[in-house]
């Protein structure tokens, strides 16, 4: 039962940070600089919950590790992206400084599913 709890905690979890991401880049400057950075964010920000709940589909361990690697591909990638908005002045660091900090924490709890499944994977053989 827990660990259903988990799961549906983390598919909110991420599909709210999808949310706050389609919130920043309808705030961006329409620039196209800025579009075409907030379309960028906007593909790997709200793909970081659609990869997770594919994973939780998983046929095998593997398959689940490879899904959450995608996770964290597009965490990273988010957080480029973030960084970038900051460093060109399109934003300003308090703006997504929330949004930066829970990518980090998504980024935390997925590397520790990664290390979890594959100690798992590892113990069944």
């Amino acid at each position: 039962m827990r660990k259903t709890g988990k799961i549906n905690d983390l598919k909110i979890r991420t599909k709210e940070f999808a949310l706050q991401i389609i919130e920043l880049f309808t705030s961006l400057p329409k620039n196209v600089e800025a579009q075409i950075i907030g379309k960028q964010i906007l593909r790997s920000g709200t793909s970081v919950g659609a990869n997770y709940r594919e994973g939780c589909r998983a046929r095998s361990s593997q398959e689940f590790v490879a899904k959450l690697g995608i996770c964290l591909q597009e965490l990273e990638e988010t957080q480029y992206w973030l960084e970038l908005l900051v460093e060109s002045s399109m934003v300003t660091e308090e703006i997504t400084k929330t949004l930066y900090d829970e990518a980090n924490k998504l980024v935390a709890i997925f590397v520790s599913s990664v290390s979890t499944a594959k100690q798992n994977r590892n113990q069944n053989k």
